[in-house]
This record gives C-alpha cells, sequence and structure tokens, in this order.
C-alpha cells in the first residue's frame, strides 16, 4: 500500500496516515491495483512530496488527477516522463511561457527540474484508473492534499499558489490571500486555454512574486533531452 508519506512531509502531514479515511482510501488503491492497471506506479505516488520537501516549497501548481495514458504519469502535476511526448495542456503551458519569458519550448515533458527548485506540482487526486479520468476522485486524496495545503498556507513563508482551471480555483478557501499569492487563470487545456489562460503570462508573475518576497526565481528552462 502506498502508505509512506515522505519524511520531508510528516509533521505537515504525517498524522493524516492515522485517520480512518486514510486507511479505507489505500485498501481502495491496493483493490484497484489488484484489479486494473494504476498510474503512476506505486513508488511514484508521492513523487511531488519526494522532490519537493514542505520547507522547500516556494509556488504550488496545482493539478486535479494524474494522466491517465499509459507511461504518462510519474508523481508530479502536468509532468510526463522523458521521452513521452508532452501532452496538449503541457504543450499550451509550454507556448504561454515562450511567449511569457522568451524561453523556447522544451522537447521534454520532464518537469522535474522546476520540483527540485521548489515548485510542488501536486495533482488533489494522486492516483488514477488506467484510460479512465477521475476514476480515483471522492475517495480520500482530495483530503489529503487539502491537508498538504492547508499546512502550506500556516507556513509563515509565503507561498505562491497557482490556480488554473474552476477545480483548482475551488481551493483558494484553503488560502488566505493576504499572506500569500494566488495567480488564477482559465487552464492551460485546450478547451480553455484560449479563454484566459494564454496571455496570462503566470511564469513572469510567479517570479515577480518570489523576487517581491526575497526569495530567488524559478528557472523555467528545462534541460535539453
Amino acid at each position: 500500500m502506498t502508505t509512506d508519506i515522505p519524511a520531508g512531509w510528516g509533521e505537515a502531514v504525517g498524522g493524516e496516515a492515522a485517520q480512518p479515511y486514510y486507511a479505507k482510501l489505500q485498501a481502495f488503491v491496493a483493490a484497484e491495483r489488484a484489479a486494473h492497471t494504476v498510474y503512476p506506479p506505486e513508488d511514484e505516488v508521492f513523487t511531488a512530496l519526494r522532490l519537493t520537501p514542505f520547507e522547500k516549497v516556494r509556488v504550488v501548481i496545482l493539478g486535479q488527477d494524474p494522466y491517465h495514458g499509459e507511461g504518462q504519469a510519474h508523481g508530479l502535476a502536468f509532468s510526463v516522463r522523458v521521452g513521452v511526448k508532452p501532452p496538449p495542456s503541457l504543450v499550451n503551458m509550454y507556448k504561454e511561457m515562450e511567449t511569457d519569458l522568451g524561453v523556447a519550448r522544451p522537447q521534454t515533458g520532464d518537469l522535474t527540474s522546476w520540483a527540485r527548485q521548489g515548485v510542488l506540482l501536486l495533482n488533489a487526486v494522486l492516483t488514477v484508473r488506467a484510460g479512465a479520468a477521475n476514476s480515483h476522485k471522492n475517495k480520500g486524496w482530495e483530503t489529503f492534499t487539502d491537508a498538504a495545503l492547508r499546512a502550506l498556507n500556516a507556513r509563515p513563508e509565503p507561498v505562491v499558489f497557482v490556480l488554473w482551471g474552476n477545480y483548482a480555483r475551488k481551493k483558494r478557501a484553503l488560502i488566505e490571500a493576504g499572506r500569500h499569492t494566488v495567480i488564477e487563470s482559465a487552464h492551460p487545456s485546450p478547451l480553455s486555454a484560449r479563454n484566459g489562460f494564454f496571455g496570462s503570462k503566470p511564469f513572469s508573475k510567479i517570479n515577480a512574486a518570489l523576487r517581491k518576497n526575497g526569495r530567488e526565481a524559478i528557472d523555467w528552462q528545462l534541460p535539453e533531452v
């Protein structure tokens, strides 16, 4: 079962593992893995938390649930493994990054370098059945990831929260916007990118907020593969 919360998050959300909902959630995911293919693999469910420890988080980019295609999801919202074609939402993120910052569109879809710089790429739901989007919603993951957002909100250091699309924007209620920066827009998916994502300049806004708080900007340029 996926019960081992990364050490860098133990103090913030470790108590969730003792809650009744968490045991039910893990039993559900285990049963799903026994009967179906589930993404990401069990050892990658907490990749976002492992690569971006609680104290290192400077930016949160919130997704909904993992990609459900073969070989795509590896535990980081919007990211895919090296060698996997970037999905449409990520392509649109790259297009906006190019117009916003002048950064050349990356060839890789692996966003690990962002995560290592303190960008928490967190999906609200951390697992999904193959080929079935949102198949693991309302099973308990949202309670767990909301607890992570609340813990970040309670930190004295300001965080930049990026909420793309209506689903993510509902999480604004968990964030004290007076202390933290909240950047909102339409989702980068092809269905909505032209209705408010393109032209929203999120990447430069994130870096401006970080600099205002005396913190180092994110280098959005991804390494060549």
